[in-house]
């Protein structure tokens, strides 16, 4: 198995590791439940360099992003990153992804660990007809995620950058504990934070630093256990469960990110011909209303009749009930919408509710 630069980190602090795709990860340190009211109440810091990073250089690099996604990116800037996916020409997802620009000609795409490989082959193999260059650089990358509503109190004393400045998605180019980093304002946990990610060989001398810096803050290291619990709370999208190739952007409730206007894109015509003439099912979120855990692929039934299955679902830790997302007719998408969910052979009540589940009140 591949480990990340921080693997001895983890050992130090007793981290329960796992295989996650290739990948020794730590799934919890003081447990699932702890450690995902660490990050709600006070913070928490992830070790996400699994992810995969692919860079597209080259004079039309601009063109090739607007080419590959639905997002307008040329929104985006050296201090601002972007939410986006790789779609298909049907407009279902290759992936989900961050687009960051680090200058006119270079784009760094942050794609999901599972589909690296999957990914750069994707984007390697549409480059006709464009002035670019693919590369899969993730080797040369350590991300770090600090999340949670100390984020701010702890990594100001590590850098010199203004993060009171720094809005949602914006990046900076600064150090952390004197170690050369980009830093943005995003996460997958629905609290503030930062992802920061450094080409410097020793990403544990800030991984140390932060953790020493927290401690007054409650800080504690977080597994991939919680990270799951905690982007299923606020509604942020896992591929392979409640997004593939078979889902579209619309469907999935990601309308914001079509950006029609912008231009040509893959999956423009599917898109835009959906939109149109309206979706025939949509994502859903629903809470368990009897005893029980819905859990993904469990099936989901309305009026008696199956009509999917969860894609994600788990017991919220903060919210305190069993919570999933489903993608269901149109028409059952209606908050109050009586759903069942059977459970190890039995039916249990559950119904349609709004997302987010959790929205920080800060």
């Amino acid at each position: 198995m591949k480990t990340t630069r921080l693997h001895d980190n983890h050992i130090k602090l007793k981290g329960r590791m796992i295989e996650f795709f290739g990948w020794e990860m730590p799934v919890e340190y003081s447990g699932i439940m702890d450690e995902h009211l660490a990050v709600r109440n006070q913070a928490g810091l992830f070790d996400v360099s699994h992810m995969g990073e692919i860079l597209v250089s080259g004079p039309q690099a601009l063109e090739y992003v607007q080419h590959l996604t639905p997002n307008n990116a040329a929104r985006t800037s050296p201090e601002k990153a972007q939410y986006s996916a790789l779609t298909t020409p049907e407009g279902t997802f290759v992936d989900d992804l961050l687009v960051y620009c680090l200058d006119e000609t270079h784009y760094l795409l942050v794609v999901n660990a599972a589909n690296t490989d999957k990914d750069f082959e994707w984007i390697r193999t549409h480059t006709e007809g464009f002035e670019v260059t693919v590369e899969n650089v993730s080797d040369r990358y350590s991300q770090l995620a600090l999340q949670g509503r100390k984020a701010v109190d702890i990594l100001k004393t590590l850098t010199p950058a203004d993060l009171e400045a720094l809005g949602s998605f914006a990046v900076v180019h600064t150090e952390v504990a004197g170690i050369a980093s980009m830093v943005s304002r995003t996460g997958y946990t629905g609290e503030d934070g930062f992802e920061i990610y450094t080409q410097s060989e020793t990403p544990g001398i800030i991984w140390d630093a932060l953790m020493d810096k927290g401690e007054a803050h409650g800080l504690k290291p977080i597994g991939l256990g919680a990270r799951d619990t905690l982007r299923l709370e606020t509604c942020l999208m896992l591929y392979g469960n409640d997004i593939d190739d078979t889902t579209t952007v619309l469907e999935a409730g990601l309308r914001w990110l079509v950006k029609f206007k912008k231009g040509d894109f893959l999956g423009r015509e599917t898109l835009l011909k959906q939109k149109e003439e309206g979706l025939a099912r949509k994502l859903a979120g629903f809470e368990v209303v009897g005893r029980g855990i819905a859990r993904s692929h469990y099936p989901v039934f309305v009026g008696g009749n199956r009509v999917s299955e969860v894609t994600s679902g788990t017991f919220a830790p903060f919210l305190k009930k069993s919570i999933g997302l489903t993608y269901l007719p149109i028409e059952s998408t209606e908050v109050g919408t009586d759903l069942e969910i059977e459970v190890r052979g039995k039916r249990i009540p559950a119904r349609v509710v709004e997302i987010p589940f959790y929205k920080r009140d800060y």
